[in-house]
């Protein structure tokens, strides 16, 4: 293995940029000027095929503790994916099937291989061990936790004090995400913000089962296209695998206050370019500049130079100066069908309720500007725009 790399100046970009909090930075930093190889847990749960923006930024973490030479552990959460984690939700998360799981999970490798090197990682699921575990060992290990630590979580408490159900298997997440530290032997774990409580039980087991506690990490939480926190079950995500014209549209979409954000947690854009921008704006400068520098450069990173170049055209010439993409999509169909119905089969409204939305909020017009307002519109030849950036051309036979 090569040597690790103590760079205090590297080191202390990675303990800052975009860092939420760490415990416990002085005996953390001490650890990594030291030059031992310290392994780097990140666990992810695969709520759903697709990693997202936020989803990757502990991810692109690992890659730079990954540079500095140490050893990443990257656990794909097969077993708790189907428990389901109770960090963000104001009520009861559904348990995933195990086959919706093993679909979530065939592109992971592949996805997470855009960010890390995936060869150098130790690449684990934790099926592999808490499915081993009997139920003596998980009511001994439950000792190590009370009703009253679980009910100060803010989540919980909400819950609790709005009379909201909690189910105890959502008690035990915290227990099983904890005891993935013991197994991988941890040294420091990352994570959002949100999963601070989750990532401190990982402290608490590792003492119960005598070793060393974990050091943490967690980072500022990316806001979605919607303003939310972004996440797959609400469906406000960016995703590494989109499209490059549907990526970039998807950054321009996002609200202006959020440019800094996005650069600093999602790519690897200079500290001093950032400051820059950040001056730039508040001295009245648009932002739609700098949020097309944004765009341009995820699609770079995810995708390609010509993909981040054919984006941004795309995207200028059907929003700025009123074209439709060259690549739209096109429908054949047959003369009196209802548009809705067409649209909601080929999967470019996902339901009738969409739909409905979507006529209402005259959110859907044709290429000659007349808008749709009837909700059983028939077909005719056209093309189509839908909401903000979905065009589609319809043809009648």
């Amino acid at each position: 293995m090569d040597k690790v790399i103590t760079d205090e100046n590297k080191i202390d970009e990675i303990l800052s940029r975009g860092v939420e909090d760490i415990i416990v930075k002085e005996e953390l930093k001490k650890e990594l000027m030291s030059g031992k190889v310290l392994r780097i847990k990140l666990g992810i749960d695969p709520t759903g095929p697709k990693i997202h923006l936020g989803r990757a930024i502990p991810i692109r973490k690992l890659r730079e503790f990954q540079k500095l030479g140490h050893q990443i552990v990257f656990i794909v959460g097969d077993f708790t994916a189907q428990i389901g984690d109770a960090s963000d939700k104001t009520e009861k998360r559904p348990m995933l099937t195990r086959a919706t799981i093993d679909e979530n999970i065939k592109d992971y490798k592949n996805q997470i291989g855009k960010i890390i090197d995936v060869s150098k990682t130790e690449f684990v699921y934790n099926n592999d061990w808490l499915a081993k575990l009997t139920f003596a060992d998980v009511v001994k290990m439950s000792d190590c936790f009370s009703v009253q630590q679980m009910l100060s979580r803010r989540n919980f408490k909400d819950r609790h004090e709005a009379g909201t159900e909690i189910s105890l298997r959502e008690f035990l997440y915290p227990m099983m995400q904890g005891y993935d530290s013991v197994e991988v032997k941890a040294d420091i774990e990352i994570g959002g913000f949100d999963q601070l409580f989750n990532l401190k039980a990982g402290r608490i087991m590792q003492e119960f089962f005598g070793q060393q506690k974990q050091n943490i990490i967690t980072f500022s939480m990316l806001e979605g296209t919607d303003g939310r926190k972004m996440s797959t079950s609400w469906g406000n995500v960016i995703t590494i695998v989109d499209e490059p014209y549907d990526m970039f549209g998807k950054i321009m979409s996002v609200r202006d206050d959020l440019i800094i954000k996005y650069m600093s947690l999602c790519t690897d854009i200079t500290q001093e370019e950032i400051e820059d921008t950040e001056k730039k704006m508040k001295e009245g400068a648009n932002p739609m500049e700098f949020k097309m520098r944004l765009g341009s450069e995820l699609v770079r990173m995810y995708h390609s130079e010509q993909d981040a170049t054919f984006a941004k055209n795309e995207w200028t010439k059907t929003f700025q100066k009123g074209g439709v993409p060259d690549d739209v999509k096109e429908i054949k169909t047959k003369e009196k069908e209802e548009m809705g119905s067409v649209l909601v089969e080929n999967k470019i409204v996902s339901s009738k309720t969409d739909w409905r939305r979507l006529v209402e909020d005259g959110s859907i017009s044709d290429k000659d500007g007349k808008k749709i307002t009837e909700i059983k519109q028939k077909v005719y030849s056209n093309t189509f725009k839908i909401g903000k950036r979905r065009f589609v051309k319809i043809i009648v036979e």
